[in-house]
């Protein structure tokens, strides 16, 4: 199965951790989701997947695509007390010792967003699809790489996918 993961395009939010916060999306949505619209063109899919996040949701509609199924597993991380704080803001020195394991307060770990994202990949080996377009977040798209062996944990986060840079995976 092809899976193409597009990651959201740009938030109109500067300097503050929102991971599962529904952020509002740059004013140039349009422009960046017309690249986007256009570089999925001919792309052939039996399933669309989203976040459920407006951010993603909202790239996917402006796609073209209907029938998009929205599934919670597919959210960026969750911040929990860090949501909407400034990042200069939050302490942070006790988490970075051992953020793959440590949730954030009231959050979730690296490792259990991994989990529930590999969970979905697992269903995903499943199901009966050659191919499949997600609309999703670059934390997600990080958890695709270390689930396909492209990194590990700890490499996770060394190289994030752009805004609306699609990236393909073969399960």
């Amino acid at each position: 199965m092809k899976i193409y993961i597009v990651r959201h395009t740009a938030v109109g939010v500067n300097g503050v951790c929102y991971g599962q916060t529904d952020v509002p999306l740059k004013d140039t949505f349009e422009q960046e989701a017309t690249i986007v619209k256009e570089n999925l063109k001919g792309v052939p899919y039996d399933a669309i997947f989203s976040s459920p996040l407006s951010r993603a949701r909202k790239l996917a509609e402006y796609c073209g695509y209907d029938n998009i199924q929205l599934y919670d597993r597919l959210k960026e991380l969750h911040f929990g007390e860090w949501e909407m704080k400034e990042w200069d803001d939050i302490e942070m020195k006790e988490w970075e010792t051992d953020w793959i394991n440590k949730p954030a307060p009231k959050g979730e770990s690296f490792k259990q967003m991994y989990d529930r994202v590999a969970s979905f990949i697992d269903e995903l080996k499943e199901a009966d699809y050659k191919s499949v377009i997600i609309f999703a977040h670059g934390g997600v798209i990080n958890c695709f790489k270390v689930y396909f062996g492209q990194t590990d944990l700890q490499g996770a986060f060394d190289n994030m996918p752009e805004y609306g840079q699609i990236t393909e995976f073969e399960l």
